[in-house]
């Protein structure tokens, strides 16, 4: 490992469980950089917890089942109950390889 990468890695151990933004060397949105919870840093990879939100629903076109939502509403989804109610409440997790990082940020405290 490079000593740059050796220090970047390093720098971003310490803010473990703090919400931080990494900007990617990639293009598209992934260049927009990513905005989450810092869960896990090693040599190859870099974990953050992205905002919480729905997983995708129907990424298999599963068949729709009969369920409801918390308030009681049909679900019309078309995809059974993994959707936004029956989903994983934790949101998602990105994992970015520490070579493809750019610019890591985090608040000054």
């Amino acid at each position: 490992m490079s000593e740059h990468l050796r220090c970047l890695v390093d720098s971003m151990v310490r803010h473990i469980g703090q919400t931080v933004t990494i900007f990617t060397t990639s293009g598209g949105l992934s260049g927009s950089g990513f905005t989450g919870v810092l869960l896990s840093v090693d040599c190859n990879c870099v974990r953050l917890l992205a905002d919480i939100g729905a997983p995708p629903s129907c990424p298999v076109g599963s068949a729709c089942t009969d369920c409801m939502t918390p308030m009681g509403i049909q679900n019309d989804c078309g995809c059974g109950c993994g959707g936004f109610w029956g989903g994983n409440p934790l949101g998602a997790v990105c994992v970015i390889p520490t070579c493809s990082i750019a610019v890591f940020t985090h608040h000054a405290i």
